[in-house]
């Protein structure tokens, strides 16, 4: 069972050196080792902001990301601290800190948009930390969100009849939270006191005119409101005197302003219940290891020129998690085989049984760890590899029947052979007494347990290696004529013959039972997959819905606000995405058969 993994402290998760992104190797082994779903939340802001006093919070801890007291930044690229979630058991709760946006000491802030694009793709729950108030300036700083559309890629090679790539962000954006510091405003609009959610829906308002007129004032507005599903505001009072604020991590709630510690406790409350666990599209639940490969994948695209693709980011974690799932598939059949099987089965149909037991349950691991198997390439693997290692259980259990069939006879059969030594059928009436010793003998042969399913082939075996024995005991017996011993050579070839057949059609029989197994095989895989496919396809159906209704909240509300030609730009990409939704439903029924 997995354990929490233990942080006392941050660690750099993607260090920026010298306008350079890199994966820190410590950071991929913490999150290599946490099995548990997690809950991504990343921060980002201008520096000197106080966006680590907030992460720190959230951890339960005073300290831990570096709040610095200087107008120099201390975060430098993207730190990590991953916790226990304090509300959700079995969860962990990953805290990414990013470095301050536009600080002037870097001199070259190429890669900030590049921070801002990996925490969006990382996060679950993305916060923008601002200070003062939500005006023109804070939007101005946003910028970077504006970006993204020439940052990041939903799909690797869209189709000329889909949507835009920009309206698929929403699907998979986190969700998104501003936090406004050092508020001095009060919430107050018309008269009337508003709330904090309100003064950001307020503030995200385009302004109507001329395109190019009011472009720049709308367009950050427009792919906070597009982008991003859910939006949240907190405000914060300035937490105590400025001459105290380099002390900040070490002051006691008592010496702060009991206004920012109610604040600081509300915002850590709604990030605890409602920051959602990390998924992928599909409904595809994020632990540590797949978070650790999407920081591998994003980080690669980016350092090699490329743009990062949610999709190819989707696929390349598919190859590795779908690869796995068949190991951990085969390691269960092979477990579960070599706990139920006793060696040798009395009948093949009662080691196919088993198989086929084993079998599902190890589909069943496959299917639930798998997900994006293209053409089935990795579930058709698993199912040649299940079909040579019963091939093989199948093969060790024949030569454990023959192994043993041996043994019995050698045991059985040794007072005949020690008989024959001595002479003792070579005399008149020796041949009966010899076909009498060797009947009882065989009766013996067959009461013994457990024997498999050589039983009746080694015994033939053994018989025939011994028919020069008997053959000269009978030509050696004095007291049967020449026709008598003509008469029981026609009847030993008409025994063998009868044998022979009989095993014949034993083959044919095990032939069958190796072909029933094969198509049940394939039914299972098929039955399996099926209800994957329809779970998968009721997964995007809801997906699709979401972002459907989204996009036509938004319209509505542009509607309302009097923007109708920008409410008409959203219309074609509310119809691609009602005739992909309808395409979906249709599909239901046409599964693999």
């Amino acid at each position: 069972m997995a354990t929490d993994v233990q942080m006392p402290a941050p660690v750099c998760l993607i260090e920026n050196t010298e306008g350079e992104l890199r994966v820190n190797q410590k950071s991929l082994e913490i999150l290599s080792s946490i099995n548990k779903p997690v809950v991504v939340v990343a921060i980002v802001g201008l520096y000197r902001t106080g966006k680590s006093y907030l992460m720190n919070k959230l951890a339960g801890k005073k300290s831990g990301f570096s709040l610095g007291s200087t107008v120099q930044s201390h975060t430098k690229g993207i730190w990590m601290w991953c916790v226990p979630h304090p509300k959700k058991p079995n969860h962990t709760l990953v805290l990414l800190d990013t470095e301050g946006l536009g600080d002037v000491e870097k001199g070259d802030n190429k890669n900030d948009t590049w921070i801002f694009a990996l925490a969006v793709l990382l996060s679950s729950t993305f916060v923008y930390n601002s200070m003062g108030t939500i005006n023109q300036q804070a939007m101005d700083q946003l910028h970077y969100v504006t970006e993204l559309t020439d940052r990041i890629k939903s799909k690797s090679t869209p189709n000329k009849d889909e949507v835009e790539n920009s309206s698929e962000f929403v699907s998979f954006f986190p969700d998104f939270v501003w936090t406004v510091r050092d508020f001095t405003l009060e919430l107050v609009m018309n008269g009337k006191p508003i709330t904090s959610d309100e003064y950001l829906e307020i503030a995200l308002k385009p302004k109507k005119g001329k395109p190019e007129e009011v472009k720049m004032f709308n367009l950050p507005r427009q792919c906070i409101r597009q982008f991003f599903p859910k939006k949240k505001c907190f405000i914060f009072d300035q937490p105590t005197h400025r001459r105290k604020l380099a002390q900040l991590e070490k002051l006691h709630d008592s010496e702060l302003e009991p206004e920012f510690v109610e604040q600081v406790e509300n915002f850590c409350s709604y990030i605890f219940q409602h920051s959602n666990v990390k998924t992928l599209q599909g409904g595809i639940t994020v632990n540590g290891p797949r978070l650790e490969n999407l920081v591998l994948t994003y980080v690669e695209a980016i350092t090699s020129g490329d743009m990062p693709c949610m999709e190819n980011a989707v696929l390349a974690l598919a190859q590795i998690e779908n690869s796995a799932a068949v190991q951990r598939a085969l390691k269960h059949y092979e477990e579960m085989m070599k706990e139920r099987v006793q060696f040798p089965t009395d009948t093949l149909r009662e080691l196919l049984d088993i198989h086929a037991t084993c079998e599902r349950e190890a589909i069943e691991v496959f299917i639930k760890d798998s997900f994006k198997d293209v053409d089935q390439k990795f579930q058709k693997e698993l199912a040649n590899q299940l079909e040579a290692r019963c091939d093989a259980f199948c093969n060790q259990n024949q030569d454990e029947s023959t192994k043993r069939c041996r043994a019995l006879l050698q045991d059985i059969f040794s007072p005949l052979e020690e008989s024959v030594q001595k002479g003792a059928f070579s005399k008149p009436g020796g041949y009966g007494v010899f076909l009498q010793m060797t009947k009882d003998l065989k009766q013996k042969y067959y009461q013994q347990p457990r024997k498999g399913i050589q039983a009746e082939e080694t015994l033939q075996e053994y018989l025939k290696s011994k028919e020069d024995v008997a053959d000269a005991i009978l030509h050696a017996d004095q007291s049967l004529s020449a026709k008598e011993k003509d008469i029981e050579v026609e009847r030993v070839k008409a025994e063998a013959a009868e044998a022979a057949a009989k095993q014949l059609e034993e083959m044919q029989k095990k032939t069958q039972e190796m072909m029933d197994r094969n198509e049940k095989s394939y039914q299972e895989h098929i039955k399996q997959l099926n209800e994957k496919i329809e779970t998968e396809r009721k997964q995007l159906l809801a997906e699709q819905e979401r972002t459907l209704a989204l996009k036509l909240q938004e319209q509505k509300q542009l509607l309302k606000e009097g923007f109708n030609s920008e409410a008409q730009q959203l219309q074609n990409q509310i119809k691609a995405l009602e005739k992909r939704l309808n395409e979906s439903q249709k599909r239901r029924g046409c599964i693999i058969c």
